[in-house]
């Protein structure tokens, strides 16, 4: 596999610290996301000693870190905080709070004071079109779209991703995230309409290899992986 003829740009999306510095060893991989969840899922117990750990073992690529608040008074505290904790750092702010209220007042504001954001959570066309105006004014900034949960509700992202693209155009400091992939064909998928970032968890990252990979190829060491597995049960008929 070459990577190296990827065009779109790979961001690693996790919280396990030493895949973070692993990924981050590999050149191809441009930028770095987390979540409150991925966080949980590592153990991760301190978030602000985590984050600015992270932070100084990579200084030069882009990483997103999330609010947790359902407040937004309380949402603009933490971003104006975290946001301090380093050039790279995007500030990540979900596009509503729990209760359906809108981000995008808050997201304006934030914008305004310079804080680089990467807004998330978003699933429609409307909701692109909104956090984008409110991002306008600011500095460089990422859109999250969850083209992979958009799958799963059996709809096909791909018309909303390439709308979304041609909306960015007049932006140029935004970029567009296919976040949440499901699997390795969404890489091709997400390139061929000119979305600029996609997010890979390891399971993902782990796939790289079978990029192109020969079909024949990929047959012949399926049935390898049956019969070798049949053996080691010790299955009798």
């Amino acid at each position: 596999m070459d990577i190296g003829n990827i065009k779109i740009k790979i961001f690693a999306d996790g919280a396990d610290k030493d895949r973070m510095l692993e990924m981050y060893r590999r050149s191809w991989i441009r930028g770095f996301t987390t979540n409150p969840t991925l966080m949980k899922k590592a153990g991760v117990k301190d978030y602000e000693a985590f984050a600015r750990e992270i932070i100084g073992a990579i200084p030069d690529r882009p990483i997103s870190f999330e609010v947790f608040s359902d407040d937004f008074a309380e949402m603009e505290r933490q971003a104006l905080k975290i946001t301090g904790w380093g050039d790279n750092v995007y500030v990540k702010i979900p596009v509503t709070n729990t209760l359906g209220q809108s981000s995008y007042p808050l997201i304006k504001r934030l914008a305004g004071a310079g804080v680089k954001q990467n807004v998330t959570a978003i699933m429609t066309l409307e909701q692109v079109k909104a956090v984008s105006q409110a991002l306008a004014n600011g500095p460089s900034s990422y859109i999250s779209v969850f083209a992979g949960r958009i799958a799963d509700t059996g709809r096909d992202p791909i018309p909303l991703m390439t709308e979304a693209v041609e909306l960015l155009r007049q932006y140029p400091r935004q970029e567009l995230i296919w976040a949440s992939p499901r699997e390795l064909l969404n890489i091709i998928q997400a390139e061929s309409i000119g979305c600029h970032i996609i997010t890979m968890t390891n399971d993902i990252l782990n796939k790289l290899g079978n990029l192109h990979k020969d079909l024949n190829e990929f047959s012949l060491e399926t049935v390898k992986m049956f019969y070798d597995d049949a053996v080691k049960a010790e299955f009798i008929l």
